[in-house]
Protein backbone atom coordinates (compact mmCIF):
# COMPACT_ATOMS: atom_id res chain seq x y z
CA UNK A 1 0.00 0.00 0.00
CA UNK A 2 1.53 3.57 -0.88
CA UNK A 3 2.33 5.95 2.03
CA UNK A 4 1.76 9.39 1.26
CA UNK A 5 4.61 10.87 2.29
CA UNK A 6 3.03 14.59 2.35
CA UNK A 7 1.27 13.91 5.77
CA UNK A 8 4.44 13.76 7.12
CA UNK A 9 5.76 17.37 5.81
CA UNK A 10 4.94 19.48 8.53
CA UNK A 11 7.18 17.65 11.36
CA UNK A 12 10.04 17.63 8.69
CA UNK A 13 10.28 21.18 8.20
CA UNK A 14 9.78 22.02 11.91
CA UNK A 15 12.28 18.95 13.04
CA UNK A 16 14.58 20.70 10.09
CA UNK A 17 14.41 24.35 12.24
CA UNK A 18 15.33 22.94 15.05
CA UNK A 19 18.05 21.49 13.71
CA UNK A 20 19.18 24.71 11.97
CA UNK A 21 18.79 26.22 14.84
CA UNK A 22 21.27 23.83 16.77
CA UNK A 23 23.71 24.02 13.52
CA UNK A 24 23.50 28.25 14.04
CA UNK A 25 23.77 27.84 18.09
CA UNK A 26 27.13 26.05 18.23
CA UNK A 27 28.70 27.54 15.26
CA UNK A 28 28.24 30.76 17.15
CA UNK A 29 29.69 29.33 20.13
CA UNK A 30 32.71 27.40 18.24
CA UNK A 31 36.13 28.22 19.48
CA UNK A 32 37.44 27.71 15.71
CA UNK A 33 41.20 27.24 16.74
CA UNK A 34 40.68 24.52 19.39
CA UNK A 35 37.17 23.19 18.44
CA UNK A 36 35.36 20.48 21.07
CA UNK A 37 34.77 17.09 18.69
CA UNK A 38 31.52 16.79 20.38
CA UNK A 39 30.00 20.22 18.85
CA UNK A 40 31.61 19.26 15.30
CA UNK A 41 30.08 15.85 15.63
CA UNK A 42 26.67 17.95 16.93
CA UNK A 43 26.62 19.70 13.67
CA UNK A 44 27.79 16.88 11.47
CA UNK A 45 24.64 15.12 12.81
CA UNK A 46 21.79 17.58 12.44
CA UNK A 47 22.67 18.42 8.64
CA UNK A 48 22.63 14.76 8.12
CA UNK A 49 19.09 14.48 9.95
CA UNK A 50 18.13 16.94 7.97
CA UNK A 51 20.10 15.61 4.14
CA UNK A 52 18.04 12.35 5.16
CA UNK A 53 14.65 13.83 5.53
CA UNK A 54 15.14 15.85 2.29
CA UNK A 55 15.95 12.88 0.28
CA UNK A 56 13.12 11.32 1.51
CA UNK A 57 10.72 13.42 0.94
CA UNK A 58 12.38 14.11 -2.48
CA UNK A 59 13.90 17.78 -1.66
CA UNK A 60 16.80 16.99 -3.58
CA UNK A 61 18.20 20.71 -3.57
CA UNK A 62 18.38 20.79 0.30
CA UNK A 63 19.76 17.31 0.04
CA UNK A 64 22.39 18.27 -2.18
CA UNK A 65 23.34 21.11 -0.06
CA UNK A 66 23.32 19.63 3.65
CA UNK A 67 25.20 16.59 1.83
CA UNK A 68 28.09 18.66 0.81
CA UNK A 69 27.55 20.19 4.25
CA UNK A 70 28.04 16.66 5.87
CA UNK A 71 31.16 16.07 4.06
CA UNK A 72 32.65 19.25 4.72
CA UNK A 73 31.98 18.40 8.51
CA UNK A 74 32.73 14.89 8.07
CA UNK A 75 36.44 16.26 7.27
CA UNK A 76 37.00 18.36 10.16
CA UNK A 77 35.50 15.96 12.41
CA UNK A 78 38.09 13.28 10.85
CA UNK A 79 41.11 15.47 10.79
CA UNK A 80 41.41 16.09 7.27
CA UNK A 81 40.25 19.49 7.21
CA UNK A 82 41.56 22.26 9.49
CA UNK A 83 38.52 24.27 10.88
CA UNK A 84 38.51 27.93 9.85
CA UNK A 85 36.28 31.14 9.87
CA UNK A 86 35.74 30.79 6.01
CA UNK A 87 34.36 26.86 6.87
CA UNK A 88 32.51 28.40 9.75
CA UNK A 89 30.86 31.36 7.13
CA UNK A 90 30.04 29.04 3.89
CA UNK A 91 28.41 26.56 6.69
CA UNK A 92 26.59 29.09 8.03
CA UNK A 93 25.31 30.99 4.86
CA UNK A 94 24.78 26.82 3.34
CA UNK A 95 22.01 26.74 6.70
CA UNK A 96 20.25 30.34 5.74
CA UNK A 97 20.01 28.81 2.40
CA UNK A 98 18.36 25.40 3.73
CA UNK A 99 16.54 27.82 5.99
CA UNK A 100 14.70 29.70 2.89
CA UNK A 101 14.68 26.96 0.83
CA UNK A 102 12.72 24.89 3.66
CA UNK A 103 10.21 28.62 3.82
CA UNK A 104 9.92 28.11 -0.11
CA UNK A 105 8.51 24.54 -0.03
CA UNK A 106 6.52 24.90 3.34
CA UNK A 107 4.57 27.93 1.23
CA UNK A 108 4.44 25.97 -2.10
CA UNK A 109 6.76 27.88 -4.01
CA UNK A 110 10.06 26.93 -5.62
CA UNK A 111 13.62 26.16 -4.80
CA UNK A 112 16.21 28.71 -5.60
CA UNK A 113 18.55 25.40 -7.78
CA UNK A 114 21.28 28.30 -9.15
CA UNK A 115 21.70 29.42 -5.13
CA UNK A 116 21.70 25.23 -4.17
CA UNK A 117 24.43 24.87 -6.71
CA UNK A 118 26.34 27.71 -6.50
CA UNK A 119 26.52 26.91 -2.64
CA UNK A 120 26.92 22.79 -3.18
CA UNK A 121 29.87 23.50 -5.46
CA UNK A 122 31.55 25.81 -2.41
CA UNK A 123 31.17 23.72 -0.23
CA UNK A 124 32.76 20.90 -2.12
CA UNK A 125 35.20 23.11 -3.11
CA UNK A 126 36.34 23.18 0.19
CA UNK A 127 35.40 19.34 0.63
CA UNK A 128 38.28 18.86 -1.90
CA UNK A 129 41.02 20.70 -0.34
CA UNK A 130 41.88 17.33 2.17
CA UNK A 131 41.95 14.95 -0.66
CA UNK A 132 44.20 17.23 -3.46
CA UNK A 133 43.23 19.10 -6.38
CA UNK A 134 42.61 16.42 -8.87
CA UNK A 135 40.35 13.95 -6.85
CA UNK A 136 36.50 15.30 -6.81
CA UNK A 137 34.53 15.08 -4.06
CA UNK A 138 31.73 12.65 -3.40
CA UNK A 139 28.32 12.74 -5.41
CA UNK A 140 25.25 13.65 -3.55
CA UNK A 141 23.71 9.87 -2.96
CA UNK A 142 20.05 10.29 -3.99
CA UNK A 143 18.89 7.34 -1.67
CA UNK A 144 18.25 7.14 2.00
CA UNK A 145 18.55 4.43 4.02
CA UNK A 146 15.56 3.10 5.84
CA UNK A 147 17.22 3.90 9.29
CA UNK A 148 17.28 7.44 7.96
CA UNK A 149 13.11 7.46 7.94
CA UNK A 150 13.04 5.77 11.18
CA UNK A 151 14.92 8.83 12.74
CA UNK A 152 12.82 10.90 11.43
CA UNK A 153 9.66 9.76 13.08
CA UNK A 154 11.84 9.00 16.01
CA UNK A 155 13.06 12.69 16.01
CA UNK A 156 9.43 14.07 15.66
CA UNK A 157 8.26 12.68 18.93
CA UNK A 158 10.71 14.22 21.39
CA UNK A 159 11.76 17.78 21.69
CA UNK A 160 14.52 19.71 23.75
CA UNK A 161 14.32 22.81 25.69
CA UNK A 162 16.71 25.31 26.38
CA UNK A 163 17.92 25.57 30.11
CA UNK A 164 18.22 29.33 31.63
CA UNK A 165 21.75 30.87 32.13
CA UNK A 166 22.69 32.78 34.69
CA UNK A 167 23.48 36.11 34.34
CA UNK A 168 23.37 39.69 35.93
CA UNK A 169 22.88 43.05 35.04
CA UNK A 170 23.64 46.02 37.08
CA UNK A 171 22.88 49.35 35.11
CA UNK A 172 24.54 52.63 35.66
CA UNK A 173 27.55 51.05 38.05
CA UNK A 174 30.47 53.44 39.30
CA UNK A 175 33.92 51.90 38.32
CA UNK A 176 33.07 50.54 35.29
CA UNK A 177 33.27 51.04 31.78
CA UNK A 178 29.85 50.60 31.08
CA UNK A 179 26.82 49.63 33.33
CA UNK A 180 26.43 45.60 32.10
CA UNK A 181 27.63 43.56 35.04
CA UNK A 182 30.85 41.63 34.41
CA UNK A 183 29.65 38.55 36.15
CA UNK A 184 27.34 38.05 32.92
CA UNK A 185 27.73 34.88 31.08
CA UNK A 186 29.02 36.10 27.69
CA UNK A 187 26.83 33.85 24.67
CA UNK A 188 26.02 30.80 26.39
CA UNK A 189 26.89 27.68 27.99
CA UNK A 190 28.66 24.94 26.11
CA UNK A 191 26.34 23.06 24.20
CA UNK A 192 25.92 19.49 24.94
CA UNK A 193 23.70 17.11 22.80
CA UNK A 194 21.25 14.55 23.18
CA UNK A 195 21.92 10.29 22.89
CA UNK A 196 19.61 10.34 19.59
CA UNK A 197 21.80 12.94 17.96
CA UNK A 198 20.75 15.96 15.94
CA UNK A 199 19.05 18.83 18.63
CA UNK A 200 22.39 20.71 20.66
CA UNK A 201 20.55 22.05 24.07
CA UNK A 202 22.20 24.19 26.38
CA UNK A 203 24.10 22.12 29.36
CA UNK A 204 21.79 22.92 31.97
CA UNK A 205 21.30 18.88 33.25
CA UNK A 206 17.43 19.24 31.77
CA UNK A 207 16.27 15.90 31.19
CA UNK A 208 14.60 14.41 27.89
CA UNK A 209 11.67 14.89 27.84
CA UNK A 210 8.73 12.88 25.42
CA UNK A 211 6.56 15.79 23.70
CA UNK A 212 3.58 15.73 20.69
CA UNK A 213 3.31 18.17 18.12
CA UNK A 214 -0.12 19.40 18.88
CA UNK A 215 -2.44 22.30 16.76
CA UNK A 216 -2.69 25.30 18.23
CA UNK A 217 -5.85 25.66 16.40
CA UNK A 218 -6.93 22.49 19.25
CA UNK A 219 -5.43 24.43 21.29
CA UNK A 220 -7.03 27.59 21.43
CA UNK A 221 -10.11 25.69 21.40
CA UNK A 222 -9.15 24.05 24.74
CA UNK A 223 -8.52 27.57 25.96
CA UNK A 224 -11.65 29.14 25.16
CA UNK A 225 -13.65 26.29 26.56
CA UNK A 226 -11.54 26.30 29.76
CA UNK A 227 -12.64 30.19 29.51
CA UNK A 228 -16.17 29.87 28.84
CA UNK A 229 -16.12 27.32 31.97
CA UNK A 230 -14.79 29.99 34.55
CA UNK A 231 -17.10 32.36 33.55
CA UNK A 232 -19.85 29.67 34.08
CA UNK A 233 -17.99 29.13 37.81
CA UNK A 234 -18.30 32.88 38.54
CA UNK A 235 -22.10 33.03 37.58
CA UNK A 236 -23.09 30.19 40.08
CA UNK A 237 -20.59 31.31 42.78
CA UNK A 238 -22.43 34.99 42.68
CA UNK A 239 -25.63 33.12 42.59
CA UNK A 240 -24.40 31.29 45.76
CA UNK A 241 -23.51 34.67 47.19
CA UNK A 242 -26.78 36.09 46.91
CA UNK A 243 -29.16 33.77 47.75
CA UNK A 244 -26.57 32.34 50.66
CA UNK A 245 -28.14 30.30 53.28
CA UNK A 246 -28.27 27.05 55.44
CA UNK A 247 -29.52 25.15 52.39
CA UNK A 248 -27.18 25.66 49.93
CA UNK A 249 -24.09 24.47 52.42
CA UNK A 250 -23.54 21.70 50.46
CA UNK A 251 -23.46 23.47 47.14
CA UNK A 252 -20.06 25.78 48.66
CA UNK A 253 -18.56 23.04 49.75
CA UNK A 254 -18.81 21.47 45.88
CA UNK A 255 -18.20 24.82 44.49
CA UNK A 256 -14.86 25.09 46.24
CA UNK A 257 -13.75 21.65 45.08
CA UNK A 258 -14.77 22.84 41.28
CA UNK A 259 -13.30 26.40 42.10
CA UNK A 260 -9.49 24.71 43.01
CA UNK A 261 -9.95 21.85 40.47
CA UNK A 262 -10.73 25.36 37.79
CA UNK A 263 -8.18 26.77 38.32
CA UNK A 264 -5.83 24.07 38.23
CA UNK A 265 -7.31 23.25 34.92
CA UNK A 266 -6.94 26.52 33.72
CA UNK A 267 -3.13 26.93 34.53
CA UNK A 268 -2.95 23.66 32.78
CA UNK A 269 -4.72 24.35 29.82
CA UNK A 270 -2.61 27.74 29.94
CA UNK A 271 0.55 26.25 29.80
CA UNK A 272 0.39 24.11 26.79
CA UNK A 273 0.95 26.56 24.96
CA UNK A 274 3.84 28.25 26.83
CA UNK A 275 7.00 28.11 24.98
CA UNK A 276 10.76 29.09 25.67
CA UNK A 277 11.98 32.56 24.67
CA UNK A 278 15.09 31.02 24.16
CA UNK A 279 12.95 29.98 20.08
CA UNK A 280 13.30 33.94 20.04
CA UNK A 281 16.67 34.50 21.48
CA UNK A 282 18.35 32.19 19.96
CA UNK A 283 18.21 33.70 16.37
CA UNK A 284 20.24 37.38 17.83
CA UNK A 285 23.50 35.61 18.18
CA UNK A 286 23.76 35.11 14.69
CA UNK A 287 22.60 38.80 13.70
CA UNK A 288 24.96 40.14 15.83
CA UNK A 289 27.52 38.42 14.45
CA UNK A 290 27.12 39.58 11.09
CA UNK A 291 25.87 43.05 12.02
CA UNK A 292 29.20 43.67 14.11
CA UNK A 293 30.90 42.36 11.08
CA UNK A 294 29.40 44.36 8.58
CA UNK A 295 29.80 47.66 10.46
CA UNK A 296 33.54 46.81 11.91
CA UNK A 297 32.37 46.92 15.61
CA UNK A 298 33.52 44.32 18.01
CA UNK A 299 30.14 43.13 19.82
CA UNK A 300 29.48 40.63 22.34
CA UNK A 301 26.04 39.38 23.03
CA UNK A 302 24.97 37.97 26.32
CA UNK A 303 21.82 36.21 27.42
CA UNK A 304 20.15 34.77 30.16
CA UNK A 305 16.80 33.90 31.26
CA UNK A 306 15.89 31.91 28.17
CA UNK A 307 14.13 29.05 29.50
CA UNK A 308 11.54 31.80 30.39
CA UNK A 309 8.09 30.84 29.16
CA UNK A 310 5.62 33.15 27.37
CA UNK A 311 2.39 32.67 25.50
CA UNK A 312 3.15 30.97 21.61
CA UNK A 313 1.06 34.32 20.25
CA UNK A 314 3.31 36.54 22.14
CA UNK A 315 6.10 34.89 21.20
CA UNK A 316 5.68 34.97 17.16
CA UNK A 317 5.05 38.71 18.32
CA UNK A 318 7.49 40.28 20.07
CA UNK A 319 9.90 38.47 17.42
CA UNK A 320 9.94 41.53 15.34
CA UNK A 321 10.78 44.55 18.07
CA UNK A 322 13.13 42.39 19.66
CA UNK A 323 15.02 42.14 16.09
CA UNK A 324 14.77 46.24 16.08
CA UNK A 325 15.97 46.83 19.37
CA UNK A 326 18.70 44.57 18.64
CA UNK A 327 19.38 46.62 15.52
CA UNK A 328 19.62 49.98 16.81
CA UNK A 329 22.06 49.08 19.75
CA UNK A 330 24.66 47.13 17.30
CA UNK A 331 24.25 50.00 14.66
CA UNK A 332 23.71 53.06 16.87
CA UNK A 333 24.21 52.10 20.64
CA UNK A 334 28.05 50.62 20.71
CA UNK A 335 30.59 52.93 19.22
CA UNK A 336 33.41 51.96 17.35
CA UNK A 337 36.30 50.26 18.65
CA UNK A 338 38.63 53.19 18.84
CA UNK A 339 36.02 55.22 19.67
CA UNK A 340 35.49 53.44 23.01
CA UNK A 341 39.30 53.20 23.23
CA UNK A 342 39.36 56.77 23.61
CA UNK A 343 36.76 56.97 25.59
CA UNK A 344 38.46 54.82 28.20
CA UNK A 345 35.92 51.63 27.31
CA UNK A 346 36.43 48.37 26.27
CA UNK A 347 36.82 48.07 22.65
CA UNK A 348 34.40 45.17 22.65
CA UNK A 349 30.89 46.40 23.23
CA UNK A 350 28.46 44.53 25.20
CA UNK A 351 24.64 44.03 24.20
CA UNK A 352 22.53 41.97 27.34
CA UNK A 353 19.30 40.09 26.26
CA UNK A 354 17.36 39.18 29.50
CA UNK A 355 14.07 37.67 30.42
CA UNK A 356 12.64 37.18 33.34
CA UNK A 357 9.24 36.97 35.07
CA UNK A 358 7.73 39.59 37.70
CA UNK A 359 4.46 38.54 39.45
CA UNK A 360 2.09 37.83 36.68
CA UNK A 361 3.61 39.66 33.71
CA UNK A 362 7.23 38.76 31.82
CA UNK A 363 9.95 41.62 31.52
CA UNK A 364 12.59 41.24 28.50
CA UNK A 365 15.39 43.84 28.88
CA UNK A 366 17.91 44.78 25.74
CA UNK A 367 21.16 46.52 27.42
CA UNK A 368 23.88 48.06 26.11
CA UNK A 369 26.59 49.87 27.06
CA UNK A 370 27.24 52.26 24.13
CA UNK A 371 26.81 56.30 23.88
CA UNK A 372 23.28 56.40 25.22
CA UNK A 373 21.02 59.00 24.70
CA UNK A 374 21.50 63.06 25.59
CA UNK A 375 18.38 65.08 26.16
CA UNK A 376 19.72 68.31 24.61
CA UNK A 377 19.83 66.33 20.93
CA UNK A 378 16.17 64.52 22.16
CA UNK A 379 15.11 68.13 22.56
CA UNK A 380 16.44 69.83 19.10
CA UNK A 381 15.52 67.17 17.31
CA UNK A 382 11.93 66.93 18.76
CA UNK A 383 11.27 70.74 18.13
CA UNK A 384 12.89 70.53 14.51
CA UNK A 385 10.25 68.01 13.78
CA UNK A 386 7.86 70.19 15.60
CA UNK A 387 7.01 67.62 18.09
CA UNK A 388 5.68 69.26 21.58
CA UNK A 389 8.41 69.27 24.27
CA UNK A 390 9.57 71.14 27.08
CA UNK A 391 12.64 71.89 28.94
CA UNK A 392 10.93 71.05 32.00
CA UNK A 393 9.33 67.06 30.67
CA UNK A 394 10.95 64.15 32.94
CA UNK A 395 13.60 61.98 31.03
CA UNK A 396 11.04 58.92 31.45
CA UNK A 397 8.53 60.89 29.24
CA UNK A 398 11.15 63.06 27.30
CA UNK A 399 13.12 59.09 26.17
CA UNK A 400 9.24 58.18 25.17
CA UNK A 401 9.80 60.61 22.29
CA UNK A 402 12.53 57.95 20.57
CA UNK A 403 9.28 55.87 19.64
CA UNK A 404 7.32 58.44 17.91
CA UNK A 405 6.99 57.91 13.94
CA UNK A 406 10.07 58.76 12.04
CA UNK A 407 11.64 60.22 14.58
CA UNK A 408 15.95 59.47 15.00
CA UNK A 409 19.04 61.32 15.72
CA UNK A 410 21.14 59.02 13.75
CA UNK A 411 23.96 61.15 11.80
CA UNK A 412 24.02 58.55 8.96
CA UNK A 413 21.24 56.88 7.90
CA UNK A 414 21.77 52.97 6.74
CA UNK A 415 20.06 49.86 5.36
CA UNK A 416 20.04 48.73 9.08
CA UNK A 417 18.31 51.01 11.30
CA UNK A 418 18.78 55.09 11.00
CA UNK A 419 15.03 55.83 9.28
CA UNK A 420 12.93 56.46 11.97
CA UNK A 421 10.95 53.48 11.28
CA UNK A 422 11.78 51.05 13.45
CA UNK A 423 11.63 52.39 17.00
CA UNK A 424 7.27 53.32 16.61
CA UNK A 425 6.92 49.18 15.25
CA UNK A 426 8.36 48.01 18.52
CA UNK A 427 6.12 50.26 20.75
CA UNK A 428 3.05 49.48 18.74
CA UNK A 429 3.67 46.08 18.40
CA UNK A 430 4.22 46.14 22.41
CA UNK A 431 1.01 48.25 23.20
CA UNK A 432 -1.07 45.82 21.17
CA UNK A 433 0.20 43.10 23.41
CA UNK A 434 -1.03 44.46 25.96
CA UNK A 435 2.67 45.44 27.41
CA UNK A 436 4.56 48.64 28.00
CA UNK A 437 7.94 49.50 27.16
CA UNK A 438 10.35 51.85 29.35
CA UNK A 439 13.84 53.28 28.92
CA UNK A 440 16.93 53.99 31.24
CA UNK A 441 19.26 55.50 29.69
CA UNK A 442 22.66 57.51 31.03
CA UNK A 443 25.46 59.69 28.13
CA UNK A 444 28.48 57.22 27.18
CA UNK A 445 27.20 54.51 29.77
CA UNK A 446 24.51 52.77 27.31
CA UNK A 447 20.60 52.12 27.73
CA UNK A 448 18.21 50.24 29.00
CA UNK A 449 15.05 49.30 26.70
CA UNK A 450 12.47 47.04 29.57
CA UNK A 451 9.42 45.70 27.87
CA UNK A 452 6.76 44.18 30.29
CA UNK A 453 4.39 42.00 28.63
CA UNK A 454 1.25 39.97 29.92
CA UNK A 455 2.43 35.83 30.12
CA UNK A 456 -0.77 35.20 28.19
CA UNK A 457 -3.16 37.06 25.79
CA UNK A 458 -6.20 35.29 27.18
CA UNK A 459 -6.19 35.81 31.25
CA UNK A 460 -6.23 39.15 32.44
CA UNK A 461 -5.48 40.04 36.29
CA UNK A 462 -7.40 43.25 36.54
CA UNK A 463 -9.07 45.45 39.23
CA UNK A 464 -12.66 45.83 38.52
CA UNK A 465 -13.88 49.81 39.41
CA UNK A 466 -17.65 50.98 38.99
CA UNK A 467 -18.45 54.34 37.30
CA UNK A 468 -22.30 55.16 37.15
CA UNK A 469 -23.88 52.08 36.23
CA UNK A 470 -21.04 50.26 34.41
CA UNK A 471 -17.96 48.33 35.27
CA UNK A 472 -14.66 48.38 33.66
CA UNK A 473 -11.26 46.47 34.64
CA UNK A 474 -7.94 47.91 34.79
CA UNK A 475 -5.26 45.75 34.35
CA UNK A 476 -3.22 45.35 37.30
CA UNK A 477 -0.15 45.83 35.50
CA UNK A 478 -0.63 49.37 35.17
CA UNK A 479 -1.67 50.00 38.60
CA UNK A 480 0.57 51.79 40.97
CA UNK A 481 -1.61 52.23 43.79
CA UNK A 482 -4.74 53.75 44.59
CA UNK A 483 -5.94 56.64 47.10
CA UNK A 484 -9.42 58.42 48.44
CA UNK A 485 -8.19 62.05 48.37
CA UNK A 486 -9.44 64.49 50.50
CA UNK A 487 -11.08 67.61 49.82
CA UNK A 488 -8.36 70.01 49.20
CA UNK A 489 -5.96 67.75 47.74
CA UNK A 490 -7.10 68.12 44.32
CA UNK A 491 -6.46 71.87 43.04
CA UNK A 492 -6.91 73.67 39.48
CA UNK A 493 -3.64 74.66 37.74
CA UNK A 494 -3.88 77.39 35.17
CA UNK A 495 -2.89 75.59 31.95
CA UNK A 496 -2.90 72.12 33.56
CA UNK A 497 -6.17 71.22 35.04
CA UNK A 498 -6.77 69.32 37.89
CA UNK A 499 -3.86 67.96 39.54
CA UNK A 500 -3.10 65.90 42.84
CA UNK A 501 0.23 66.55 44.86
CA UNK A 502 1.15 62.88 45.23
CA UNK A 503 4.57 62.84 47.69
CA UNK A 504 5.43 65.95 46.47
CA UNK A 505 4.58 65.21 42.55
CA UNK A 506 1.60 67.03 40.89
CA UNK A 507 -0.37 64.36 38.71
CA UNK A 508 -2.76 65.53 36.45
CA UNK A 509 -6.52 64.03 37.43
CA UNK A 510 -9.35 62.83 34.80
CA UNK A 511 -12.68 60.67 35.49
CA UNK A 512 -13.18 57.82 33.46
CA UNK A 513 -17.16 59.64 33.46
CA UNK A 514 -15.70 62.15 31.34
CA UNK A 515 -13.69 60.35 29.00
CA UNK A 516 -16.51 57.85 27.96
CA UNK A 517 -19.58 60.49 28.64
CA UNK A 518 -20.81 58.57 31.80
CA UNK A 519 -23.44 60.14 34.77
CA UNK A 520 -20.74 59.37 37.81
CA UNK A 521 -22.55 58.78 40.93
CA UNK A 522 -19.62 60.33 42.69
CA UNK A 523 -20.19 64.17 42.40
CA UNK A 524 -16.90 65.39 44.33
CA UNK A 525 -13.22 63.97 44.17
CA UNK A 526 -13.68 63.02 47.72
CA UNK A 527 -16.55 61.20 47.26
CA UNK A 528 -14.70 58.96 44.84
CA UNK A 529 -11.46 57.06 44.58
CA UNK A 530 -8.27 58.10 42.68
CA UNK A 531 -6.45 55.42 40.86
CA UNK A 532 -2.96 56.06 40.12
CA UNK A 533 -2.10 54.35 36.34
CA UNK A 534 2.08 54.38 35.52
CA UNK A 535 2.42 53.30 31.67
CA UNK A 536 5.55 54.86 29.54
CA UNK A 537 7.15 56.95 31.39
CA UNK A 538 3.63 59.28 32.69
CA UNK A 539 1.50 59.01 35.26
CA UNK A 540 -2.46 60.15 35.98
CA UNK A 541 -4.66 60.20 38.69
CA UNK A 542 -8.20 58.37 37.09
CA UNK A 543 -10.90 59.14 39.15
CA UNK A 544 -14.03 56.32 39.23
CA UNK A 545 -16.99 55.77 42.04
CA UNK A 546 -15.80 52.41 43.56
CA UNK A 547 -12.88 49.95 43.75
CA UNK A 548 -15.30 46.76 43.66
CA UNK A 549 -12.01 44.26 43.92
CA UNK A 550 -9.32 42.45 42.14
CA UNK A 551 -10.81 39.44 39.14
CA UNK A 552 -9.06 37.48 37.04
CA UNK A 553 -10.87 37.88 34.11
CA UNK A 554 -11.08 36.02 30.89
CA UNK A 555 -9.68 38.74 27.73
CA UNK A 556 -12.53 38.72 24.78
CA UNK A 557 -11.95 40.76 21.48
CA UNK A 558 -14.01 43.49 21.55
CA UNK A 559 -12.41 44.51 18.05
CA UNK A 560 -13.53 41.01 16.69
CA UNK A 561 -16.70 40.91 17.95
CA UNK A 562 -18.25 44.41 17.97
CA UNK A 563 -15.77 47.15 16.85
CA UNK A 564 -12.53 48.89 17.91
CA UNK A 565 -13.14 51.38 20.59
CA UNK A 566 -10.66 54.18 21.84
CA UNK A 567 -9.20 53.39 25.40
CA UNK A 568 -10.79 49.85 25.63
CA UNK A 569 -8.50 46.68 24.91
CA UNK A 570 -10.63 44.17 25.34
CA UNK A 571 -13.92 43.08 27.31
CA UNK A 572 -14.79 40.19 29.67
CA UNK A 573 -18.29 38.58 31.02
CA UNK A 574 -18.79 39.33 34.74
CA UNK A 575 -20.24 36.87 37.34
CA UNK A 576 -23.56 38.58 36.97
CA UNK A 577 -23.59 37.84 33.61
CA UNK A 578 -22.71 41.45 32.23
CA UNK A 579 -19.89 42.52 30.12
CA UNK A 580 -17.08 44.71 31.42
CA UNK A 581 -14.87 46.48 29.25
CA UNK A 582 -10.98 46.05 29.80
CA UNK A 583 -8.96 49.81 29.68
CA UNK A 584 -6.01 51.17 27.92
CA UNK A 585 -4.53 52.28 30.15
CA UNK A 586 -1.07 53.40 27.89
CA UNK A 587 -4.32 55.70 26.08
CA UNK A 588 -5.50 56.79 29.23
CA UNK A 589 -2.13 57.77 30.07
CA UNK A 590 -1.62 59.20 27.14
CA UNK A 591 -4.47 61.20 26.13
CA UNK A 592 -4.20 63.04 30.10
CA UNK A 593 -0.80 63.63 28.99
CA UNK A 594 -1.38 65.08 25.33
CA UNK A 595 -3.98 67.80 26.74
CA UNK A 596 -1.29 68.96 29.07
CA UNK A 597 1.03 69.59 26.34
CA UNK A 598 -1.87 71.41 23.99
CA UNK A 599 -2.52 73.45 26.64
CA UNK A 600 1.66 74.08 27.35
Amino acid sequence: MAIDLKQFHEVFFEEAEEHLAAVERILLNLDVEHPDPEDVNGIFRAAHSIKGGANMFGFSEIGAVTHAMETVLDGVRSGGLDLSPEIVDVVLRSSDFVRSALAAQRAGGDIDNASAQRITAELETIASTKRGAGEPSSAPTATVEAAAAEALVAEAASNTKPGEEAADFGIFEENAPGFVDERATTHSEPASRDSAGGTAVHAAGLAETLSIRVSTKKIDRLIDLVGELVIGHSILRREHEVRMSDAVDALALGLANVDRNLRDLQDAALSIRMIPIAFVFNRFPRMVRDLAQRFGKKVELTMSGESTELDKALIEKITDPLTHLIRNAVDHGIEMPDARAAAGKAQIGKIGLRASHQGGSIVIEVIDDGCGLRRDRILAKARERGITVSDSMSDAQLWQIIFEPGFSTAKEVTDVSGRGVGLDVVRRNIREMGGRVEVQTEPDHGMRISIKLPLTLAILEGMSVRVGQEIFIIPLSYIAESLQPTAVSVSTVAGRGRVIEVRGEYLPVISLAEIFHLSAAAQRHEEGILIILEAEGGKTALFVDELLGQHQVVIKSLETNYRKVLGVSGATIMGDGRVALILDATYIVGLCHSRLDRAA
